[in-house]
């Protein structure tokens, strides 16, 4: 992520992710769809492996099946696993310049995700509220950001932690250039 050319999610992994999810909510593509706010096309194509899907996109089925994010980005994790600066399976935001990439997804009987985010002065990335239960713990590694529930933004340096609802309209906004924290994604 930091020459500026993430590493790309295979589209592979996805369309696997969403058929396996979509399945085991037993819902129809017309109806995940409908749930999700995005056209039944859209997701025909992301199922079949096709389209280039933003994360708002991606959130938004998330959020529509009740599974973390991770549950349709994360590929099969060797026993060993060491992920380089800059070599995560990286999503950007269509609204804004937010790149996260996903460090670790939670285990079995936890649920928790952890990403590794670059943010870039400028447009604000506003998230709509996760699944019932999220909260979401920030790390502020270099720069500064202002974050939290819409209204109860706080500004963060390096070092800095803060933990809040990510059930809720939420928001993050870098205030310097090169701004990066870590993202724990915590599902109750």
């Amino acid at each position: 992520m930091t020459d500026g050319t993430p590493s790309r999610l295979p589209l592979d992994w996805i369309a696997a992710a969403l058929r396996r999810e979509r399945t085991r909510a037993g819902l129809s593509l017309s109806e995940l769809a409908k749930r999700a706010g995005i056209a039944k096309s859209t997701l025909s194509q992301l199922e079949s492996a096709g389209g280039n899907p933003g994360m708002e996109t991606l959130w938004a089925l998330a959020v529509a099946l009740g599974v973390p994010f991770s549950a349709l980005v994360e590929p099969p994790a060797p026993a060993v696993q060491v992920i380089r600066a800059g070599e995560g399976p990286a999503v950007r935001s269509d609204r804004s310049s937010y790149v996260a990439a996903l460090l670790s997804a939670s285990p079995p009987g936890a649920r928790r995700d952890i990403y590794a985010v670059d943010v870039e002065r400028g447009a604000v990335r506003a998230s709509d509220p996760h699944i019932p239960g999220t909260v979401e713990h920030i790390v502020v590694s270099a720069g500064r950001v202002k974050a939290g529930p819409v209204g109860e933004e706080v500004e963060l340096g390096p070092g800095d932690y803060m933990a809040y609802r990510g059930d809720v309209p939420h928001r993050y906004e870098a205030l310097e250039p090169g701004t990066q924290f870590v993202l724990i994604m915590q599902h109750v």
